[in-house]
């Protein structure tokens, strides 16, 4: 062989090794989200009256956000900005109506054509139509439903509407009776112990409808909070619990197939807890003030925790402000993946300790119809425009605690 041949061949092989390297470090990714989760309402956040043993596991062992936010002040603008990596207004996106723009780059597309097997658990609403539901997003696998809401104790009817629509797996309805977040942490779950010899990494996006309205436990959930006066709060407490212990499936089969060194995990939240307007549930945003709708703090701060062994120090904390579409960012970075016009940014150099600053140096909210709300954050100053006037101190809050 002529040595330029040779020395090209070479560097072909290099090359070829190297991005083979690349591919083999890149972790499986699993991204779970909660609906109208009360910020005060997990052990690592000081709530004391509702054990979360899992959700506790994901900050003891990696790292946790204290000043994170989500995109919008309720349900669908925080989904289209985690899918897409970008302000939802930039996605026509601003309030509950959809669908998320076809012409919309999603994650789990970009995560597929990354070599990534890609499937959703859960509640998507961001699109019923032809070409919008997760199948038609760049989700190989799919299990849940398309709405903005679920009935906890589906009756397995494959011609219900609203609340009682059908339980999808991928395109076809199923007869499921399960307790919906059991059943979603089950089939979560399943995901992962079936990727246990496969040869690609996976994403995993398990959006709960838990703990949003209607109130519905478990068989015998409510007796678990007897201790707990208020009715709306003993019910949410045996959701949440529910719904810690679907995580706890999720985080257990990632412990048996021996993946959990392999894997980042994210918790969050779509909004805060909606504890005076909009589905009030039982929630507490302690100590913050405001509720779901508003973009005071507690209608908009969440928690954000990440494991991601190799990156994160177990029981380390960040409070750098971040916000919902940075973890599409941070997904794609770990995945080696790119997609354009993100306004998201990777937050792995913070998870390291490589880096002390604010990954933006202003954040904003805005809401049209849901409240009239306003709110931008730029460094330790917020500015509050709100239709409806101060908002009053919720159970346990302090006012003279209470922050933007």
């Amino acid at each position: 062989m002529p040595l330029g041949f040779r020395k090209l061949w070479i560097c072909l092989l290099a090359i070829g090794s190297f991005t083979t390297a690349i591919a083999a470090e890149r972790p499986n990714i699993v991204i779970i989200l909660a609906d109208d989760l009360g910020y005060g309402d997990i052990g690592v956040h000081g709530c004391d009256d509702i054990p979360t043993p899992s959700i506790d596991r994901i900050a003891r062992e990696g790292c946790r956000f204290t000043a994170a936010y989500s995109n919008g002040s309720f349900c669908t603008p925080t989904r289209a900005a985690l899918m897409s990596g970008r302000y939802q207004h930039r996605c026509g996106i601003e309030d509950l109506e959809g669908p998320l723009p076809a012409a919309v780059k999603t994650l789990p597309a970009v995560m597929r054509a990354a070599g990534y097997t890609t499937a959703m658990v859960g509640k998507w609403h961001l699109g019923a139509g032809t070409g919008f539901t997760p199948m038609d997003r760049g989700f190989d696998e799919f299990f849940g439903f398309l709405g903005g809401g679920h009935t906890y104790m589906p009756t397995g009817r494959l011609d219900g509407k609203g609340y009682d629509e059908p339980i999808l797996r991928n395109r076809e309805p199923v007869a499921e009776t399960t307790y919906l977040t059991e059943a979603f942490g089950r089939e979560a779950a399943a995901f992962v112990t079936r990727q246990k010899d496969a040869a690609k990494p996976f994403f995993l996006y398990l959006a709960f409808n838990a703990v949003h309205t209607p109130l519905e436990t478990p068989p015998g959930g409510d007796e678990r909070f007897v201790g707990l006066a208020e009715p709306k709060r003993r019910s949410y407490a045996a959701m949440l619990a529910a719904m810690d212990e679907a995580i706890g499936l999720v985080l257990a089969a990632l412990d048996h197939i021996d993946k959990t060194k392999d894997t980042l995990v994210v918790f969050t939240s779509d909004n805060g807890g909606p504890t005076t307007r909009n589905a009030v549930n039982g929630s507490r945003n302690t100590p913050l003030r405001g509720s779901k709708c508003e973009t005071f703090e507690g209608g908009i701060r969440v928690p954000l925790l990440v494991r991601w062994p190799g990156v994160t120090s177990p029981e380390s904390t960040c409070a750098a402000p971040v916000m919902s579409f940075d973890i599409t960012a941070t997904a794609l970075g770990a995945a080696v993946a790119e997609m354009a016009g993100m306004d998201g940014v990777t937050l792995r150099p913070y998870l390291a300790g490589e880096t002390q600053g604010r990954p933006h140096e202003t954040l904003f909210w805005r809401s049209r119809t849901m409240s009239g709300n306003h709110a931008a954050r730029v460094g330790d100053w917020k500015f509050v425009h709100s239709t409806e006037g101060d908002a009053k101190a919720g159970p346990r809050q302090t006012p003279g605690r209470d922050m933007l």
